[in-house]
């Protein structure tokens, strides 16, 4: 009887002893369990910010890379991407946290959809803003290549007028087709003697027509002589200036014609204030700044 008392307690304390061991078990178990989730959920918390720090920076990345186009952009795209700026950073800042729960992760991540949409939206306007830049930069090419090929043309027709006109100008000079000088002296009865003799000539008689032309100006025209002695020195006053053939000369004497292309003869007389000497004595004849021609007479 006392025999199976024993046992009975025995049996008792084995069934304890499992129970005790049971729920060790049990609540190593759950420890086990809670502490691998609570891992998971750390390693997949801090995989989400990684993948969200990620993803702000290519956001930024996309920001910048529409700045480097250097556009001129309109005020409502400035203050826009102002806007995505302050975003971004205070998602680096929310995402830079050591603890962050994940009704925070899901609200970033919902900030970060919204932006990876605007940029979108943004790139989509500042791409079709290039290509309206591209597309007036064309043509104020197109329009800069125009006028200059127009200011080359005008320029050219200018060279061609100014080159014309010298022509013009050119073959519009009086030039003499015939000329003859003879010396002559002037009796007390006022008739004048042709004379050959240096000793007995007082003045120089210049005797010309000019060379038919249709282009020369119709009307009076200065004529300028210079006589040079057979010594080859000019005759003429220091004070008596003109310009011709470029540059500025000292003339003998000069008188008004009235040309009309006519063939008409002309007549310029030219006294001498010193005594002629023997020699051949020579006239040039400028009209309109050019050289009309020479003559020549020789004194015995």
């Amino acid at each position: 009887m006392e025999s199976q008392n024993i046992n009975k307690g025995d049996r008792n304390k084995i069934y304890f002893l499992v129970i005790v061991i049971a729920a060790l078990i049990g609540t190593n178990a759950y420890l086990f369990f809670k502490d691998r989730q609570q891992s998971q959920k750390f390693v997949t918390v801090t995989t989400e910010k990684d993948k969200l720090r990620l993803e702000v920076e290519k956001i930024e990345v996309e920001l910048d890379k529409a700045n480097a186009l250097n556009l001129d952009l309109n005020e409502k795209l400035v203050d826009e991407q102002k806007l995505a700026r302050v975003k971004i950073a205070e998602l680096k800042v929310a995402l830079q946290k050591g603890d962050i729960t994940q009704g925070e992760l899901e609200k970033a991540t919902l900030q970060i959809n919204e932006l990876k949409t605007f940029v979108k939206n943004y790139n989509v306007q500042v791409n079709q803003l290039e290509r309206d830049n591209s597309t007036l930069r064309s043509s104020r090419d197109s329009l800069e290549n125009t006028v200059k090929s127009i200011s080359n043309r005008a320029s050219n027709l200018e060279n061609e007028n100014a080159n014309l006109n010298a022509k013009v100008k050119t073959a519009a000079i009086l030039k003499l087709q015939s000329a003859d000088i003879i010396a002559f002296r002037t009796k007390s009865s006022g008739k004048k003697i042709t004379v050959s003799k240096s000793s007995s000539a007082e003045k120089l008689s210049v005797r010309f027509n000019i060379v038919p032309n249709d282009l020369a100006e119709k009307g009076h025209h200065n004529i300028y002589l210079r006589v040079f002695d057979p010594a080859g020195n000019l005759l003429a006053d220091e004070d008596n200036r003109f310009e011709a053939d470029g540059q500025e000369m000292q003339f003998s004497h000069s008188i008004y014609i009235d040309y009309n292309n006519d063939n008409s003869n002309y007549v310029i007389d030219w006294s001498n204030v010193k005594p002629f000497i023997k020699g051949i004595y020579t006239v040039i004849l400028y009209a309109d700044s050019n050289t009309m021609g020479k003559a020549q007479v020789e004194l015995k």
